[in-house]
């Protein structure tokens, strides 16, 4: 027979590890949790990742980095951080949108608790609207149920057919709780290119005028942006609700990428494909993308959106 002692000891044992073994620390070191309520954005690794990966977009590093950081330093936030980042497309707003999802839930967009949206591909039809409403109500409400400091990532807001996104609305206002829910750790992000053409133009403005583009400030760009895409049937967000309530906390504009820019991007993907960075090669990829005005030939008209493609061709090199 077993002395009492020995009994004892091993049952005092099993419990120690059954508890080790549940702690969330362990627990979440081989299963993706969703992040705890005390836990806070590591402020210099973001924004050196900013500094370091996303070029000539002084205003949406500024803005992005001072936005995300108050609002994780914030325990009790009066509502859901929303951005809505515009320009032409190659500029950084994926790319600046999936370094944010990163530093919040360590797995980016594989993430359980990052939740990206394409326009074209959830909600393609127009006839669809009432659906696509309910079942976007749906998934955030499961969601952020499941994981409050959820992120949601609206792609292609241009090609979003209006009144779809209206739909989270109640999400983003200035409430306690929804149905039992609290959204007010959610981050939610729109990306489109409806706004493009008022930033570019503010951009050459002041290239014209002999001012640098770091110059450039939100206060020049934000009351025009936000007016020109509620004004635009082709923007996702026209005559929306979310702009006229306000819940939209900024309007984060990205500027057309200049030659130096372009010359960044190649290098950058050089050093990720692990080459040598060959400053001939750099020149040449650069100068393969086609730039406007037609005339000054200034800005990338598809920013860096076609790097990767132009430097296969010069992979032999």
């Amino acid at each position: 027979a077993l002395e009492p002692l020995s009994v004892g000891l091993a049952i005092g044992v099993a419990s120690a590890l059954t508890g080790y073994l549940s702690h969330p620390r362990f627990y979440c070191s081989f299963v993706e949790c969703c992040p705890r309520a005390e836990q806070r954005l590591n402020a210099t690794a973001l924004k050196a990742q900013l500094d370091d990966r996303l070029f000539g977009q002084h205003l949406a590093k500024d803005v992005v980095l001072k936005a995300v950081l108050g609002f994780s330093n914030n325990p009790s936030p009066k509502k859901p951080l929303m951005l809505s980042l515009h320009g032409w497309a190659g500029t950084g707003k994926n790319f600046l949108s999936q370094i944010l999802a990163e530093h919040v839930h360590p797995a980016g967009l594989r993430s359980k608790f990052v939740h990206l949206f394409l326009a074209t591909l959830h909600f393609p039809h127009h006839d669809q609207v009432k659906l696509y409403k309910e079942q976007l109500q749906n998934w955030i409400r499961g969601n952020v149920s499941a994981c409050p400091s959820s992120v949601f990532i609206f792609d292609e807001m241009d090609k979003m057919h209006p009144g779809v996104i209206d739909a989270i609305k109640p999400f983003l206002d200035y409430y306690e709780e929804v149905d039992g829910v609290s959204y007010r750790k959610a981050i939610f992000i729109f990306l489109s290119n409806a706004g493009g053409d008022l930033i570019n133009k503010a951009a050459l403005d002041f290239w014209t005028s002999g001012k640098r583009r770091e110059d450039i400030q939100l206060k020049d760009l934000e009351p025009l942006l936000s007016v020109e895409v509620f004004n635009n049937k082709n923007s996702g967000l026209w005559h929306s609700s979310i702009i006229d309530r306000n819940l939209i906390d900024y309007f984060v504009p990205f500027l057309p990428l200049e030659h130096r820019h372009v010359k960044m991007c190649v290098r950058a993907e050089m050093a990720a494909r692990g080459y040598a960075v060959d400053e001939k090669v750099v020149q040449a990829v650069a100068d393969e993308m086609t730039y406007f005005p037609k005339e000054q030939k200034i800005y990338s008209d598809k920013g860096c959106k076609t790097v990767q493609a132009k430097l296969d061709i010069h992979e032999d090199l």
